[in-house]
């Protein structure tokens, strides 16, 4: 994979000055203002000049300017926003592209991390979204540099490492999951950008967001009330999953983070054939640890299977046709954590398809239990196995994001996953929180007054030596 820096092709990568600079009133030594109205509207001469410098068109900037409060001077009161104010880059339309190869790689990349994980608890029900995830860190890529980049597109399997290349598939990919809606079938996927009002991001990774994830930048307290941005950004999650994710970052999650790069997923499919209620059966199922328990099995006909390397597929497809379900059953005898290597999946996602071998296809009935998954796990620990530990070091490049990032901090993901004779219900969320680095935003301690001192012992909380300042300046 190529190392070189992803970002936007055609507009510069200017500082992009945070709101809280908008909203404050002039910099030092600019005329006052004349208006009384509104102190934002005093700057909007130079918000304008800013965000034109920055590469911002004029439908961006009039999104800016209602943003900090400002309409035109002589224009009455603005009323109070009714929802997330989100300001967004120029989002560039490029050549047309295959989307097939970001799914495939985003495929990949969901059975490493289901792998690891599995690995990690093999006895445990897992659900993810792979697409989920590859988005929260895909947003997170975009600002990425040198070996951080590098090491992101090698773990995010990425068939284009940057330019022209990488938005145009991103691009298509984002236009591809918004176009799987239709009769019997719901499919929403939204991402966005949260960021503390008092820190900067760059103009060209504004651009770069809105062109591949059609995401914008919304504000959130993040420094000053990071429970207050956490209720928030929860708010907007479980709106996008209709419900089914109504906590995403749980409290205190998000203390030191300046940025948090969000996906939410949901899906609503209705079967193209329903499996009939009536013809559903018990039966035992033999768990990952081994016992047998007793479970509701859904019976069909006529299903599309294939088979490669020991592996045997079957696709149910979604009403539309647009949408299907590949249920991948491993030979009997083999390890609880076993995933199909890429050969085998695309033998069998060819079979699928009828376009293998002579006789690998073939149309059969299946049994299968019921399922309702639901899990929420911070992935940090997994992703640093997979290699994306840099990202989470100090040594992280993300200046394409803002001069001011340090690395991720966390990566919270929750799924879940409802399979039923009618057909799925599923929703995933992701969150990557973005850290500042040492210094930038967030205000250091000040001892400047009388405070106490405590030399302990670590392990037993024993105060060897208590103090108390008083004055410094003297004994």
């Amino acid at each position: 994979m190529a190392g070189a820096a992803p970002g936007s092709r055609s507009r510069d990568g200017g500082t992009l000055p945070g709101p809280s600079w908008w909203l404050a009133g002039r910099p030092a030594g600019k005329p006052a203002a004349r208006c009384n109205r509104c102190r934002a509207c005093a700057v909007s001469a130079d918000m304008r000049t800013t965000a034109r410098n920055a590469g911002l068109g004029a439908a961006t900037l009039a999104v800016v300017l209602a943003a900090a409060g400002c309409g035109t001077l002589g224009g009455g009161p603005q009323q109070p926003a009714r929802t997330t104010r989100v300001i967004r880059g120029v989002a560039a339309h490029e050549p047309a592209a295959d989307p097939r190869p970001y799914g495939a790689a985003d495929t990949a990349f969901g059975l490493d991390l289901l792998g690891a994980w599995c690995r990690a608890d093999p006895r445990a029900n897992l659900v993810l979204s792979p697409s989920s995830l590859a988005s929260g860190l895909g947003m997170a890529y975009l600002g990425a540099r040198n070996g951080t980049a590098t090491a992101m597109a090698n773990v995010l399997h990425l068939p284009s490492a940057s330019g022209g290349p990488l938005a145009a598939g991103l691009q298509a990919r984002s236009a591809a999951l918004r176009g799987l809606s239709g009769p019997g079938v719901t499919v929403t996927a939204s991402d966005q950008v949260w960021a503390d009002p008092g820190l900067p991001l760059q103009a060209g990774y504004l651009n770069s967001v809105a062109t591949g994830y059609h995401a914008g930048v919304a504000q959130a307290p993040l420094l000053k009330s990071p429970g207050q941005a956490a209720q928030q950004i929860n708010r907007a999650i479980a709106t996008a999953t209709q419900g089914q994710i109504p906590q995403l970052l749980p409290p205190g999650s998000l203390q030191g983070i300046g940025w948090v790069l969000t996906d939410a997923l949901y899906l609503n499919a209705a079967w193209a054939t329903p499996f009939q209620a009536s013809e559903s059966t018990t039966g035992l199922f033999t768990t990952a640890a081994g016992q047998r328990v007793s479970v509701t099995f859904m019976n069909g006909g006529g299903y599309r299977t294939a088979t490669a390397a020991g592996w045997t597929a079957v696709s149910l497809p979604y009403r539309g046709g647009k949408l299907a379900m590949e249920a991948l059953l491993p030979a009997a005898g083999t390890g609880n954590c076993v995933m199909p290597h890429a050969a085998a999946l695309a033998a069998l996602t060819t079979g699928l398809k009828g376009a293998g071998q002579a006789g690998q296809l073939a149309w059969r009935d299946i049994t299968w239990p019921r399922v309702d998954l639901s899990t929420h796990a911070s992935l940090r620990f997994l992703l640093t196995g997979l290699g994306l530990g840099v990202a989470f070091s100090p040594a992280a490049d993300f200046s394409g994001m803002s001069p001011e990032v340090c690395c991720i901090g966390l990566v919270e993901h929750a799924a879940t996953l409802q399979v039923g004779e009618k057909g799925t219900v599923a929703s995933a969320g992701t969150a990557v929180g973005m850290v500042p680095s040492s210094g930038s935003a967030v205000p250091p301690v000040t001892f400047d007054r009388p405070y106490l001192l405590l030399v302990t012992a670590t392990a037993t909380g024993e105060p060897l030596f208590a103090a108390r300042v008083a004055n410094p300046a003297t004994q």
